[in-house]
């Protein structure tokens, strides 16, 4: 099924709210709640996939796997991480390209240097924003659809300031990206300055942490500030993390699941969930044809 255009729906005034998802089961839910698009970001791949933190240990190939999964899966488009690029110019290309081809609608690339980690940690560093400006018009020439988006992120705020992340994210509008992201902006009103520099020129993103350094607002909130793209990339692991933590303490403590039956799908509610039935119809009309 031909996803949606990210394109045209950020041509919209209200802002789009993607919440982070790391596997085909986390998209599937998602896209059944209603949401318009998704967020798989290079964190909650690291937690999920590997257990690890999001300090550069993912590579480009297992992130392109978990994209591949959930694109076959659900019909939303898809904005993903694509970290550093994982690597130079044409390391960024090879990313893109492999992201294209396995269902991503916007790739998200930043200016810290490697080992990057997560834009609300502390210890970041930056490249130099002609090397950026090399990987970025790198990732333009490389996507095979101008419906491919491309969003530069800038970790500037906590290394060198908001006005130095200002001056970046023109550089990078400059190259003919199609959205801007400045990371860890640690205040309402600068997010209004950021928003009253760029939210009339190109779409802006603000992501969402919870107890990161950016003030949580609302979808709404945020979209009457300027920002058309509004994401909570890890909220989803954070939930589920303390929610199996529950799980894990009551199982063992009782050595039964009784406690939590109302918590939870059976086997008959989530094989519908996951569409069980119609599966097998499918393969039972297979199974008869001549």
């Amino acid at each position: 099924m031909q996803k949606p255009s990210l394109k045209e729906r950020l041509r919209k005034a209200e802002p789009v709210l993607a919440p982070g998802v790391y596997d085909a089961l986390s998209a599937l839910l998602a896209e059944q709640a209603g949401f318009e698009a998704l967020y798989l970001s290079g964190g909650a791949v690291a937690y999920t996939l590997l257990g690890r933190s999001d300090v550069g240990l993912t590579t480009a190939t297992e992130t392109a796997d978990v994209l591949a999964r959930i694109a076959d899966r659900v019909s939303l488009p898809i904005i993903v991480d694509g970290d550093t690029g994982y690597g130079n110019a044409l390391n960024t290309q090879r990313t893109v390209r492999a992201f294209e081809r396995a269902g991503a609608s916007m790739i998200q690339l930043e200016d810290q240097g490697f080992p990057k980690r997560c834009g609300h940690l502390a210890g970041k560093s930056l490249v130099s924003v002609r090397e950026m400006c090399g990987k970025l018009r790198a990732a333009l020439d490389a996507r095979h659809s101008v419906d491919t988006l491309i969003l530069a992120r800038t970790d500037a705020v906590a290394v060198e300031g908001l006005d130095a992340a200002i001056e970046r994210a023109e550089a990078y509008l400059e190259c003919g990206v199609d959205a801007l992201f400045i990371e860890a902006v640690v205040s309402a009103d600068d997010m209004d300055r950021v928003c009253g520099r760029f939210a009339s020129r190109v779409p802006l993103l603000a992501n969402m942490v919870e107890g990161g350094k950016t003030p949580i607002q609302s979808a709404s909130e945020l979209g009457a500030r300027g920002y058309r793209i509004v994401i909570y990339p890890g909220g989803t692991v954070r939930f589920a993390s303390r929610q199996l933590q529950r799980y894990f303490a009551g199982l063992k403590a009782e050595g039964t699941t009784r406690a939590f039956k109302d918590e939870m799908n059976d086997f008959d509610a989530l094989n519908a969930l996951i569409g069980t039935p119609a599966l097998l119809e499918a393969g039972r009309r297979y199974a008869e044809d001549d």
